[in-house]
């Protein structure tokens, strides 16, 4: 853990202990935590829309992992306030963990197009990256690292999810390849890995979103001061060490 202005910034191995003991000692549903997360990225990506989210065509690039159930509640509400959104899926179904998964067929229900093979990233005004969550420490392999290599390609603006797909969450080391984002936003408390100076091409604007985490939980870490009074997304300027 580190703290910069009031906010303290956590490593993977930290992040997921505030996952676990959200969810089994305070029973705070997975699905809660990917619902809320997956707003506020639909919420944030309607600001770089500006504020227009009908017609605006929109991919969600999405992994096996609950990043990608992320990435796919985004796609669902930006449909809902009339975005033209399209999934593209780094992995196949088989692969998916059952939580995002669940999120896939409640998109094939709503109509959104799951797109397996053929894409163009260029045709879209933004694309959301939910393709590899704060637990990466190898380069992205296969067609994930393609469709990785595709998005920074296609000069269209990138709202990262969590992490930049691609980052080391704990010291901002950029894997090859490694998505470099207009906009982060990260979920629950930045990642220490964002402090680091050679992360500061990949992650763009940081902003901070509330996923539902408890108070208790967030004191426990160190972090004393509530940070969503104001505002479910927050603003993070970045002090590099």
């Amino acid at each position: 853990m580190q703290e910069r202005a009031g906010i303290v910034y956590v490593t993977a191995e930290e992040m997921r202990k505030i996952d676990d003991m959200s969810i089994r000692e305070f029973q705070v549903d997975v699905l809660m935590l990917m619902e809320n997360a997956g707003r506020a990225a639909a919420v944030l990506a309607r600001q770089m829309l500006l504020g227009q989210t009908i017609g605006k065509r929109v991919a969600c690039l999405v992994g096996a992992g609950n990043n990608g159930g992320d990435g796919m509640v985004a796609a669902r509400h930006l449909s809902n306030w009339g975005a033209i959104v399209e999934v593209i899926a780094g992995t196949t179904q088989d692969k998916m963990k059952s939580v995002p998964l669940g999120q896939l067929h409640i998109l094939e229900k709503m109509g959104i197009s799951i797109l397996w093979a053929d894409y163009a990233l260029r045709d879209y005004d933004l694309l959301i990256d939910g393709l590899i969550g704060y637990g990466l420490e190898d380069n992205p392999r296969d067609r994930i690292a393609t469709i990785i290599k595709d998005a920074n390609a296609s000069g269209r603006p990138v709202l990262a999810l969590d992490v930049p797909s691609g980052m080391n969450a704990t010291t901002g080391e950029a894997y090859d390849p490694c998505i470099k984002a207009t906009a982060t936003l990260t979920l629950a408390l930045p990642k220490t890995g964002f402090l680091a100076p050679r992360a500061s091409p990949y992650v763009g604007d940081l902003y901070l979103a509330d996923i539902s985490i408890p108070r208790k939980v967030y004191q426990s870490f160190g972090q004393k001061s509530m940070l969503f009074q104001k505002d479910t997304l927050q603003r993070i300027q970045l002090v590099h060490s």
